[in-house]
């Protein structure tokens, strides 16, 4: 009986494992995260490398972002806060890249004349780091 039931279902999982084990197997840049839906993260990490973010922070996935000028920026999707100030969201999160010194003056972190797009899409990486 038991023999019965396997052969009728072996089908029916052989089929869900052919749909499913793509996805998986995916080589394109990872969903945005929910916090930053319209963001890029793929081209966030490179944007986090072209702005030189590394030399000041640790990022993890990014090569050479090993600075320790700033925070490390490991698990910044976890965190509650960003700069003891805001919190963490998407929209505070790229107010942040794009103006640091508006929202802190005086801080460390310089303003690189971060582009709204830019801000965007650095944010959507630095969310997927959980």
């Amino acid at each position: 009986m038991i023999t019965n039931r396997l052969r009728w279902i072996w089908p029916f999982a052989a089929a869900a494992t052919l749909v499913v084990a793509p996805a998986g197997c995916s080589t394109l840049s990872p969903a945005p995260p929910a916090e930053v839906p319209s963001g890029d993260p793929g081209r966030g990490a490179q944007l986090i490398n072209q702005y030189g973010c590394g030399s000041c922070h640790t990022v993890p996935g990014v090569k050479g972002a090993d600075g320790l000028v700033g925070p490390p920026l490991t698990k910044f999707g976890s965190r509650s806060y960003i700069a003891g100030e805001l919190v963490n969201s998407g929209p505070n999160l790229q107010r942040w890249i794009e103006h640091p010194q508006e929202i802190e003056p005086g801080n460390a972190m310089p303003d690189l004349s971060v582009s709204p797009e830019d801000a965007r899409d650095i944010a959507a990486y630095l969310f997927t780091l959980d």
